[in-house]
């Protein structure tokens, strides 16, 4: 054994070689990613009488190109919650394992039992806790997640965290654009938590596709390609690769001048 402290912790050189602490990377120090490169943008969502509608595009952005045009921002956790990520699409698909091992211990631990599953206001309970965490250590996910469900009182329930831990709730929420874009048109429809009793599934996903069409055509970082689910206690219904309907940037070719019309 080598007495000298210098030394203290680890095998004799003479017997087992030099030491290699090149490993430790005790030159620098710890770095961690404090910027977004391949982003999401909007994510939509709204309370009705019997559920919540959330829609968010199917667009990846590798800074300003529009690179990765196949990517869900949407993801099921469980039969009750749906959750929509704007943000950093690398801490997105770290959240969606995190979250698929919970789902695995859950249903190991509450097979059955589903009323002892996680519920809607749980799991955003338990986000929250995971960004406040990442954040307190100066290495923060860099999405803003909203929460679509049932909660544990079988109410509709929609919530967000951002990557700071902030929660907030509210009849209807939106990320990154959608924040100024969509939610003045939503909140015309649902003002107050009172309001959401008197609005059906049908007037909700209007008024989602209606903000999924604004966004489409004033936010330079979104497609016409979405995916949208209608999460109810009957159970979610969720469609990947919907279009806008009656959009399209047609009408420019009828304007004298545009592209290769001559005459």
């Amino acid at each position: 054994m080598n007495h000298f402290p210098q030394a203290w912790g680890r095998p004799r050189d003479d017997i087992y070689g030099h030491y290699n602490s090149s490993y430790l990377q005790t030159a620098n120090p710890t770095q961690h990613t404090q910027s977004p490169v391949v982003t999401g943008t909007s994510v939509v969502a709204i309370k009705y009488k019997d559920g919540v509608v959330i829609a968010a595009d199917n667009l990846a952005s590798y800074g300003s190109l529009a690179r990765f045009t196949d990517v869900k921002r949407l993801r099921k956790f469980n039969s009750s919650t749906v959750l929509g990520f704007g943000g950093d699409v690398s801490d997105m698909q770290y959240l969606d394992r995190l979250l698929n091992d919970l789902d695995v211990k859950e249903n190991y631990s509450h097979a059955d039992d589903e009323a002892s599953q996680l519920s809607a206001n749980n799991l955003h309970t338990y986000l929250s806790k995971v960004m406040y965490k990442r954040r307190t250590d100066f290495n923060p996910l860099w999405n803003h997640i909203l929460v679509a469900g049932i909660s544990s009182e079988s109410e509709p329930f929609l919530a967000s965290v951002d990557l700071l831990g902030t929660t907030f709730s509210s009849p209807s929420l939106a990320t990154g654009y959608g924040a100024h874009l969509a939610q003045p048109i939503m909140r015309k429809l649902v003002p107050d938590e009172e309001a959401v009793k008197g609005i059906s599934k049908e007037q909700a996903v209007d008024v989602v596709k209606e903000c999924m069409k604004v966004l489409f055509y004033r936010d330079a970082r979104s497609m016409d390609g979405y995916s949208i689910a209608v999460i109810s206690k009957e159970g979610i219904e969720i469609k990947e690769n919907e279009k806008l309907e009656n959009q399209s940037w047609q009408f420019a070719e009828r304007i004298r001048g545009y592209g290769t019309q001559v005459n």
